[in-house]
């Protein structure tokens, strides 16, 4: 199955906007991958304010969240898997989500699995 947190990431954006509200994420940085301003992770993570103010051409889809943005004037591409994304919540107050972390490759359905079954046919 695919991961359900690029759909409550976008679920709960659209409901912190409504609501008159400053969308953040907490991301984790410990990935190459992760393209952020380093001088503002602290322990290996950063927030992010991905309002439309803040946040140009935000992009939410199943596997990234991407966005231009300036930080101390200067303009970045911020590249962040969603698997990184930790939390999403409102700057004013806190309410959101915070997400496990995930295996990396979810299980094949068409895999048959491990575990056998003690069930038996009876005549």
């Amino acid at each position: 199955m695919t991961s359900t947190r690029p759909y409550l990431v976008r679920a709960i954006y659209d409901w912190i906007i409504d609501n008159a509200m400053t969308p953040h994420i907490l991301v984790a940085t410990t990935d190459p991958a992760v393209a952020v301003p380093e001088q503002y992770i602290q322990d290996d993570k950063i927030v992010l304010n991905i309002s439309p103010n803040a946040a140009q051409n935000l992009t939410l889809n199943d596997t990234t969240v991407e966005f231009q943005a300036r930080f101390d004037g200067q303009p970045m591409q911020v590249y962040v898997p969603m698997h990184n994304v930790m939390a999403i919540y409102t700057k004013e107050n806190g309410q959101g989500m915070m997400f496990n972390e995930e295996t990396e490759h979810s299980p094949d359905p068409d895999q048959p699995s491990e575990i056998k079954t003690r069930l038996k046919v009876v005549k």
